[in-house]
């Protein structure tokens, strides 16, 4: 999967756990850009994320997690992807 790929994935669970018709991301997009991305759902997220690829983060990855780029890294580095 590629950076485009992996982003269009990211762009389909973060409007489905935001609960938007869409939203338009990039690697360095945050939860100050995003209305919707409080403290909430951002564990919303993080589990949809989790169960979407079969993946489990921990406490500090997630902590460490400070936009989309950083979401990016985890997920291929949990599964094996090339960064």
């Amino acid at each position: 999967m590629n950076d485009n790929e992996l982003l269009l994935q990211l762009q389909e669970i973060m409007a489905d756990t935001f609960d938007l018709d869409s939203v338009d991301i990039t690697p360095e997009t945050t939860a100050a850009d995003i209305e919707e991305w409080d403290s909430l759902s951002h564990i919303r997220l993080i589990v949809a994320i989790e169960r979407e690829f079969g993946i489990k983060f921990s406490n500090a990855e997630i902590e460490d997690m400070n936009n989309v780029g950083d979401l990016m890294g985890a997920i291929r580095k949990k599964t094996g992807q090339p960064a």
